[in-house]
């Protein structure tokens, strides 16, 4: 039996706002190293987003590397890590035949091919053809098979669809491409795996909402999501990346799930327990798979408070967070109250004012994604909210004089 770690997304070099999130990147990517040793695996999958951004910080990519090494074992435990959405294809193959030598295998385009050959480790790469990667570990008698599939781009798709962009030509492009090399290698006498950097569903089941730190994967087409029925009936357990909270979309053909992100990324993130999962496996068995949580990192947090004394005793309550505070005012937040409230915490992402007109009229109550809003909009809500109907053209344009807005 073949013990794996399953993790993805860690969005190295991400922050939240203005706030860095590296500190706390270093500290969960060491207990993921940590629960790798005492779990005793074999086997590491990282399922895309391995950076948050297609030209990481040279701290970004420092913490990566060593990481890996770690997770590694120095060369003795594979790693396996594919590229997702947001990482540039080009820059995580670079290092690919040096971190090979460490038994760590990068892979971000479809037309790649990892070399075969035995590493100085011990660990051999028997077979390998694009999209498809076999090792042999010294400790096991059977293979193992990783069917890989990395975020493909519009450009990566064109290569394999030429101008034709149906979503139905697109899914059946990669679930043919997977049947088939799970026809060629994925028999019973190996582990048979999948790891995957996709956005899936069930067939006819409504589609949910990715997460707002996330960009929302969008294909050739419009294509936004793959069905779990694309992925072949040879599979055991399918890795894979790209939604932030764990989640085990279906049983069948075979578990089909998301590890979720190491650290909560966005506000629609707040209250989820981060994981990693661990994944049992002999063949022709079914995996056998539990979840991990994470306990590194800052929580988020959306509180609402229409006072100051509760809104500083439960910031003095819990200092290690990130918050998003909604203000309950009948009018704009005061100078004072926000000052006081600013200096009470040093993890306040947003102070977003609700407002109740204590004339009866319509409450104001901002969101999150309000404050992306031009301010002629914001001022137009604002007074309709005071005065219970629209600014005229003329006071509009008398605010656009006073804001030097054309």
């Amino acid at each position: 039996m073949i013990k794996i770690l399953h993790t993805a997304d860690w969005h190295l070099g991400k922050r939240l706002q203005e706030f860095p999130r590296i500190e706390e990147q270093k500290a969960v990517l060491a207990e993921i190293v940590a629960i790798a040793d005492t779990e005793e695996v074999d086997l590491v999958l990282l399922a895309g987003d391995i950076f948050d951004s297609f030209n990481p910080s040279h701290e970004a990519v420092e913490l990566l590397f060593k990481t890996l090494k770690k997770l590694s074992r120095n060369g003795t435990r594979p790693v396996i890590a594919i590229s997702g959405n947001h990482d540039s294809t080009q820059f995580i193959e670079a290092p690919d035949p040096l971190a090979r030598e460490l038994g760590i295998l990068f892979y971000s385009r479809y037309d790649s091919e990892i070399p075969t050959g035995q590493l100085d480790s011990g660990i051999q790469i028997s077979r390998s053809e694009p999209g498809f990667v076999e090792i042999a570990l010294p400790k096991f008698q059977f293979p193992i098979r990783v069917v890989l599939a990395p975020y493909a781009n519009e450009v990566l798709l064109k290569t394999y669809l030429g101008e034709a962009d149906r979503e139905q030509e697109f899914r059946g492009l990669l679930a043919h491409k997977w049947q088939h090399l799970a026809d060629k290698y994925c028999d019973g006498n190996g582990v048979n795996l999948f790891v995957g950097h996709f956005f899936f569903v069930q067939k006819g089941q409504p589609i949910e909402m990715e997460p707002e730190s996330e960009r929302p994967i969008l294909h050739v087409g419009g294509t936004q999501a793959l069905f779990t029925q694309d992925i072949p009936q040879q599979i055991q357990y399918a890795a894979l990346g790209h939604l932030h909270r764990y989640h085990a979309v279906v049983q069948e053909p075979c578990p089909l799930v998301y590890a979720s992100s190491p650290l909560s990324y966005s506000f629609s993130e707040a209250d989820q327990q981060k994981r990693v999962v661990i994944v049992e496996l002999s063949p022709n068995e079914p995996a056998v798979f539990k979840p991990i949580g994470l306990n590194s990192g800052r929580p988020l947090y959306r509180k609402t408070f229409d006072n100051l004394e509760s809104t500083i005793q439960w910031l003095e309550e819990n200092p290690y967070c990130f918050v998003e505070l909604t203000y309950v005012t009948e009018f704009a937040i005061d100078a004072t109250v926000r000052k006081a409230i600013m200096k009470a915490h040093d993890g306040i992402v947003n102070l977003i004012p609700q407002i109740k007109n204590p004339q009866g009229g319509a409450e104001l109550s901002l969101k999150v994604e309000d404050l992306q809003r031009d301010m002629v909009t914001l001022f137009g809500m604002y007074y309709q909210s005071e005065r219970g109907h629209e600014p005229s053209p003329e006071l509009i344009g008398i605010f656009k004089e006073v804001i030097s807005q054309e």
